[in-house]
């Protein structure tokens, strides 16, 4: 379980770098990298417990976070094109 406390650590400095962020795209990066490490504690719950359909919650999120994050950098990236600032 010790795997457990050191990804919530990294989650928790994953937090501070999306607020403290000026820029918009290391904000995205972060809540990407965010994402990624919740994924991970779901995995090791899983196999903690070993409880497979807590696997499938892990899967559909990270197909749900892949999803947003094209679509949030298509965006921003649409908008900078126009000009607006992103």
């Amino acid at each position: 379980m010790y795997l457990f406390w050191i990804m919530l650590v990294f989650l928790t400095l994953y937090i501070v770098m999306v607020v403290k962020s000026s820029d918009i795209w290391n904000r995205l990066f972060g809540i990407n990298l965010l994402t990624i490490k919740v994924v991970i504690i779901i995995i090791i719950i899983a196999s903690y417990y070993k409880t497979a359909y807590i696997l499938d919650i892990a899967i559909a999120s990270t197909l749900l976070s892949f999803v947003c994050i094209i679509f949030s950098a298509h965006f921003l990236k649409e908008r900078k094109k126009r000009g607006k600032r992103a």
